[in-house]
């Protein structure tokens, strides 16, 4: 039998929906970086859970609540560091789309320390009805 990878146990415990529940993978000084120059009204650094929280809030405000996370696959890179790729639905500018993304995820000690969440802004394919 094979065990999962520990920082891949780690981000299951990560639910986007309960913050408070994730505290205990947060780290105190968490930070989730946001690179998309196509939003810079979210584009950013969010410091521990309350920023964490923010991130999720603003995205939420800024799609009309559509935004939705698809994770595509989880891969570990050594002891620290894991892959996801996800697949984010919402509406923006009130057209539909599909944007591809990956999350760098620096896990230590049993605590996620850091993010990178970087969208693939140049291949973002628009939903057609």
């Amino acid at each position: 039998m094979n065990k999962e990878h520990p920082n891949i146990e780690v981000l299951k415990r990560l639910d986007l929906t309960n913050m408070v529940a994730s505290a205990e993978v947060l780290a105190k000084d968490f930070i989730w970086h946001y690179f998309n120059l196509e939003l810079p009204e979210i584009n950013g650094d969010y410091h521990g859970i309350n920023g964490f929280a923010n991130f999720f809030t603003k995205m939420a405000r800024n799609t009309g609540d559509t935004f939705k996370v698809n994770v595509i696959s989880t891969t570990p890179m050594g002891d620290e560091l894991v892959v996801t790729h996800v697949k984010d639905i919402m509406t923006l500018k009130g057209k539909p789309m599909e944007i591809d993304a990956v999350v760098v995820w620096s896990i230590a000690a049993g605590k996620i320390q850091e993010a990178w969440d970087i969208p693939a802004i140049h291949s973002v394919k628009v939903i057609e009805s």
